[in-house]
Formats: structure tokens, sequence, C-alpha cells
């Protein structure tokens, strides 16, 4: 092992070693970074450790990353993925995440619906479906509507609110085409009715997703297969191959051609997941 790559692997631990000891003594999310981008990710995700920490994570991930660059000789890019991969990682979670609270609340609609025609008042429904329920997400949202309403809000304001702030569509569509039938005094068996329109909606849309899924999962399987092929083939031909051994690790490989590669690898499994994600917004 050389000199260089001990002072880097040194370097690396003692940065990593500052950085989690700062964490483990303050690790409450810093208010500065009350706008950071992967900030609704990690909320829909269960994220605990605060954003803190979350960020000292990446920086023991890229500190540790350019220690194997600066040692190991690999392309600078090498960080940048690893600075990334955090974010890509916890999205994934939170896109999992939103959508089990997406079929929890389909789940909770339509007990609610069942409550009603049994002669249940619908805060009651609410609040017996959603302590039912399994998913975390969708308790809050509408266990946060019917909090209001106990401190002496109207019903309707309470899940207006709850809406409002809910990002995902389904989520706000719900609450808010019920606040709509609370606010108009409709009867019991109206509201029943309404339920029954929102699940019948609801259903159909979760239909759809999968179908959507489905037909795309193929073509996904696909390319992480590819994704995994093209680097065990580059590796096989630069074994076999001393001249394609010596292009690559010339500048114009390390520089150009490697990170070139991954950038494409990567782009278009991004490019594919947001293709599916726009057809189910």
């Amino acid at each position: 092992m050389s000199l260089a790559l001990i002072g880097a692997f040194g370097f690396g631990v003692a940065v990593a070693a500052l950085l989690l000891a700062r964490v483990v003594r303050d690790p409450s999310p810093r208010s500065g970074l009350a706008g950071h981008p992967d900030a609704a990710s990690l909320r829909e995700a269960g994220w605990r450790g605060g954003l803190g920490r979350w960020e000292a994570i990446r920086a023991v991930l890229v500190v540790a990353s350019a220690a194997l660059v600066l040692g190991l000789g690999l392309p600078a890019i090498t960080a940048l993925v690893a600075g990334l991969a955090p974010s890509a990682w916890i999205r994934m979670r939170a896109d999992a995440a939103r959508e089990r609270a997406r079929r929890a609340l389909t789940r909770i609609v339509k007990g609610t619906e069942a409550a009603l025609r049994s002669g249940a008042t619908l805060p009651e429904a609410l609040r017996r479906e959603a302590e039912a329920a399994t998913d975390p997400h969708a308790r809050s949202v509408v266990l946060g509507a019917l909090r209001e309403f106990d401190l002496g809000a109207s019903l309707d304001a309470g899940l207006r609110s709850a809406a409002a702030d809910s990002p995902d569509r389904r989520t706000e569509l719900v609450l808010g085409t019920l606040a709509v039938g609370v606010e108009d005094r409709l009867p019991r068996e109206r509201i029943a009715d309404l339920l029954s329109a929102l699940v019948d909606r609801l259903s159909f849309e979760e239909q759809l997703e999968d179908e959507v899924r489905a037909r795309a999962s193929g073509a996904r399987q696909q390319q992480r297969l590819l994704a995994l092929l093209v680097p065990a083939i580059a590796v096989l031909l630069i074994a076999t191959t001393p001249s394609l051994a010596a292009a690559l690790d010339a500048p114009l490989g390390r520089l150009v051609l490697i990170p070139g590669a991954v950038a494409l690898e990567a782009s278009g499994i991004v490019l594919a997941r947001r293709i599916v994600s726009e057809a189910l917004a």
C-alpha cells in the first residue's frame, strides 16, 4: 500500500470521525437547511435523524469516495456519484412510502363509507378508520384534520387545512371533496354516496398504476440488466485486451470515457423512472 493511499484513507477517516462526533453531539436538524431539496423526501420516508445527520452521512460518503479516487486513481465522478446516491435512495424510499399511503387512504375512505352507512357520524368514522390504518402517513393526515376539529375548528376547515398541507394529489382530492360535503351540510347518506364515488375513482387509479407499472417493468428490468452487463463486458475486455486497458487507464479514458458511460447509464435509469412517474401523475 502506497503512502498516498494511506494518507488519503487517514484523511478520510479523520474527517468522517469529526463529522460523526458533531452529529452525535447535536443531532437536531439545522434551521438553515429548512429549504433543503431532500427535506420533503426525508419526511415522507420517515427519516428521524434530522437534516444535519443526513448531510453528515453524505459528507462521509463523499470523503470516503474521494479517498478512493486519490488512492486508487478512480475517476473523479466517483465522488460525485457518492454525493448524489443518498438523495436518489431517499427519493425512491419516499416514492414507495407515498404509494403505500395512497393505498391506505383508499382503505380509510372505504371503511368510512361503510361506517357512515352503519349509522356512525363522519368524525367518528374517520377517527376509527384512521386509528386502524397501518400506514403512518395516511393515519397522520386524517388524524391531523380531526385534531383541529377537536380543538374547536369546524370539520371542513380542518379537512381543508390538511388537504392544503398534503403534497399528494389524491389526498388533497379526498380531503377537499369531504370538506365540500361537510360545508354544504349534506346528510350522512349523501356523504356516503360521495365517498363511494371517491372509492371508485381511487380504485380505478390504482388499477391504472398497476397496469402501467406492469407494462413498464419489462423495459426497466432490461435496463437494470444492461446496467450490470455492460460493465461486466468492459471488465472482461480489459482483462483480455491490454490495448483497451491502456486506453481506459489513460486520461481520456479516466476523465471522459468512463465518466461518460456512467452518466449515460444513470441518466437512462432516471429518465425511465421519470417517464413512469409522469404517466402516473
